[in-house]
């Protein structure tokens, strides 16, 4: 009689998955948080563009945040998606990637991705002056 049962209903104990047969390492089940995936998708983004405009992030900072604050202004009905800031004196220029309004905007963790790129891009060009096909973007994406 196997040792490992379903011991008070907890469920069964041990792994379910067998070894990868290439690397002998247990296969991964859990998929990885939403948070650490979008953390993931502002890195590859930002990896993108440095692999095709080297130079565009050299004294910008990009930082996320989940939702944008009460004081940040937008107008109408339309929550804003990220925010750019201008450098200041002592200070560099900031993208800020608004978490959870791009989470909702996506349909699927491939457009999230999408769209946190092609966010980025734009608001790089906006703080650059170079354009959105230079920092490899889709010209016309938000359309």
């Amino acid at each position: 009689m196997p040792r490992r049962r379903d011991r008070h209903g907890r469920g069964i104990r041990g792994p379910l998955a067998s070894p990868n047969a290439m690397t002998k390492r247990p296969v991964p089940l859990a998929r990885p948080t939403r948070t650490a995936f979008f953390n993931d998708c502002v890195t590859s983004a930002m990896a993108d563009i440095a692999a095709v405009a080297p130079d565009a992030l050299r004294d910008v900072i990009v930082g996320v945040e989940e939702v944008p604050h009460l004081n940040v202004a937008w107008s109408g009905d339309r929550v804003p998606l990220s925010a750019a800031l201008e450098p200041g004196r002592g200070r560099k220029a900031q993208i800020v990637i608004f978490e959870r309004p791009l989470e909702h905007r996506a349909g699927s963790r491939a457009q999230l991705r999408d769209l946190v790129h092609q966010t980025i891009v734009e608001q790089l060009s906006a703080l650059t002056g170079r354009s959105i096909e230079e920092l490899g973007g889709e010209p016309g994406w938000d359309d």
